[in-house]
């Protein structure tokens, strides 16, 4: 393992902060914005999706749990896409997949945050103030982690708490009054719209799903810093999927009861807050708001500190630029600089498709370089990696089927960000190459030279 990828010395998270961090990036937009953009899919199957999303995300964990108890680093991802493929194109572009996919979260969460924070003004759709206030929580978020790690670990455990408690609330509440029966729909099909499209509307819906989980990864960056990696990035990572599960599984079952599925689908971009109504009446609405704040707010705070650590190592490693001059705090400027750009160019759904699509596509390289590179490595039953990788497959096809009959364009876009990036690492590879040969060159000739003199 390089150098710098080794953990520090100084631990100064927490197994509470790690958990706090990665609940931080995974509640937040994936459950406030998301519901209505799955339920368009996935119609009264929703929480089913939620549910199907976690089981996937469980299979596909075990990689990423085996390869960061072994080599715990800040780098994360890019370091078992390192050991798997070397330090050459292929993890070079699946690493960047998964950084362009965190950063597509973050542009969502500023989104979200706008959304929410203007629906009591009826401006939750304007084109121009969405975008600003998105824009400028992103950079409130990057400030913070200018204070930081003690104090992003500290604001991030408080607001976890907070938002933890507010949309179990929520759930609560939107369940006792849509009738403690709708718990009792979670598990029959009685009461419930089925999707349009079947089941292939359902497996894309669950693709959606996934992204309200996948903050999971950024918990893999935290090797250098947390106490105990060996043991306690797994136990981090399964007790944020665990703790999220349930708390999605309540809300959804919420939603559902409270809503028709026209309208989540009509207030899909902010449909926790119109569930609120029947529950809390005309307040349900600001407290719902008050709540959504906390979540994206913090859930940005914690993705800009986790995805910086890993643009770090990606840059460290030869396989992203830096800006000129000192390195200072490179990564989160830049890192926060393309989630304002992202937030301020394109709407939720896009951002969300796009997030998912290249998402998958790196989390399935992760599995097949685990199966047929590292397994005897890190000790990892391969059987497990194989079922991801199906299940994977199944709801990206799924997903990309549906999307390229409503939503071409932006599969598109995709094909388009994932070319630039192929080609932008094979360039970047071999310049490096050419750097290193001529390096070499110059050290045998300094070599020859310094032979004739001794002669």
């Amino acid at each position: 393992m390089a150098e710098n990828s080794k953990p520090s010395n100084k631990k100064t998270l927490s197994l509470t902060g790690s958990v706090a961090l990665g609940t931080g990036v995974m509640i937040g937009a994936g459950i406030f914005a998301l519901v209505g953009q799955v339920a368009q899919l996935a119609a009264g199957w929703v929480p089913w999706a939620f549910f199907a999303g976690a089981m996937v995300v469980a299979f596909s964990s075990y990689s990423y749990i085996r390869y960061s108890a072994v080599n715990p680093s800040s780098g994360g991802v890019a370091m078992l896409l390192k050991g798997a493929y070397g330090p050459g194109v292929t993890a070079g572009t699946f690493s960047l997949f998964m950084y362009v996919s965190m950063i597509l979260a973050e542009s969502l969460l500023g989104r979200t945050f706008a959304t929410y924070l203007l629906r009591p003004f009826g401006m939750q759709g304007s084109p121009l103030w969405v975008p600003v206030l998105a824009v400028a929580a992103i950079a409130a978020a990057a400030l913070v982690n200018l204070v930081g790690n003690r104090w992003v670990e500290g604001s991030a455990t408080v607001t976890a708490v907070i938002k933890i408690a507010g949309i179990a609330l929520l759930a609560i509440a939107g369940i006792f009054a849509a009738g403690v029966s709708s718990l009792g729909r979670l598990f029959t099909a009685g009461g419930r719209t089925p999707p349009d499209q079947g089941w292939l509307g359902f497996l894309a819906g669950v693709t959606l799903c996934i992204l309200a989980y996948k903050g999971f990864t950024t918990i893999t960056n935290q090797g250098a810093d947390l106490r105990n990696p060996e043991r306690n990035i797994g136990r981090s990572i399964m007790i944020a999927i665990a703790l999220c599960t349930v708390l999605y599984l309540l809300i959804t079952v919420a939603v559902t009861g409270s809503l028709t599925v026209p309208e989540i689908t009509k207030a899909r971009d902010y449909a926790l807050a119109e569930a609120a109504k029947p529950a809390f009446g005309s307040w349900g609405v600001t407290l719902t708001v008050v709540i959504a704040v906390v979540a994206t707010l913090s859930g940005l705070i914690a993705s800009l500190f986790s995805v910086s650590k890993l643009y770090d190592m990606l840059r460290d490693m030869g396989q992203a630029p830096g800006l000129p001059g000192k390195e200072g705090h490179q990564s989160l400027y830049i890192t926060a600089g393309l989630a304002m750009a992202l937030a301020a160019f394109f709407d939720l759904s896009q951002i969300a498709s796009l997030g998912a699509i290249l998402y998958l596509a790196m989390d399935i390289a992760v599995h097949a370089g685990v199966i047929f590179r590292l397994a005897s490595d890190i000790r990892a039953r391969t059987w497990i990696p194989w079922t991801a990788i199906a299940l994977d497959v199944a709801v990206l096809l799924a997903f990309l089927a549906v999307k390229a009959r409503s939503d071409l364009l932006t599969v598109l876009i995709t094909v388009v960000v994932a070319a630039v990036i192929t080609g932008t690492q094979w360039l970047m590879v071999r310049r490096r190459r050419s750097d290193d040969a001529h390096q070499d060159a110059g050290a045998k000739e300094a070599a020859g030279h310094a032979r004739r003199d001794e002669r």
